[in-house]
């Protein structure tokens, strides 16, 4: 009886997180400013289309897996299927989400970065976006300048490592691998 009343309590406690999660996304939806033209938000704002049109947001990037494009037929949209992991290797991801927020930004549009909450998975293609060139953020400034635009943004800890590895890789002191 005791291993149903644990499967129980897990399954109660799950139930409780998405509920949170959800209402979460929900009451956040509205994008950040980061720069000009570029906004991060959470699945809640990806979906606020008022909000979106107000701030000339022409493209969407989505940084998560098992969301779907906003509005596909109003907005150019990408997805990128990231899970929130520590284990997960988002950086091969980089170079495609930067061409994805570049092309935005020289057809005179403006593009939200987005994953399910807002914190970690699109947070980390914010913060490598400011570190590459022409930004050339430091890894510390450049989540700095999030958090202080998005006081929720923090990358899980396996994206941090990641993080630090491609600030090496842009000083010169690590091979990309």
């Amino acid at each position: 009886m005791d291993g149903i009343d644990e499967i129980f309590q897990k399954q109660v406690i799950a139930l409780r997180r998405a509920i949170f999660a959800t209402k979460s996304v929900k009451d956040d939806n509205f994008p950040c400013q980061i720069e000009e033209r570029l906004f991060l938000g959470s699945l809640g704002a990806a979906h606020n289309k008022s909000a979106l049109k107000d701030l000339n947001i022409t493209h969407i990037l989505t940084v998560g897996n098992f969301m779907k494009p906003a509005d596909p037929n109003d907005f150019a949209c990408k997805t990128i299927d990231v899970p929130d992991r520590e284990d997960f290797d988002i950086r091969k991801y980089f170079g495609e989400c930067f061409d994805f927020i570049d092309d935005a930004k020289k057809t005179g549009g403006s593009v939200l970065v987005h994953c399910f909450m807002g914190r970690s998975r699109s947070v980390t293609i914010i913060v490598a976006y400011l570190m590459k060139p022409p930004h050339s953020m430091s890894l510390s400034k450049a989540l700095e300048y999030v958090q202080s635009k998005r006081p929720v943004a923090a990358p899980n800890s396996g994206f941090m490592l990641q993080l630090q590895d491609y600030e090496k890789i842009l000083r010169g002191t690590l091979a990309f691998m």
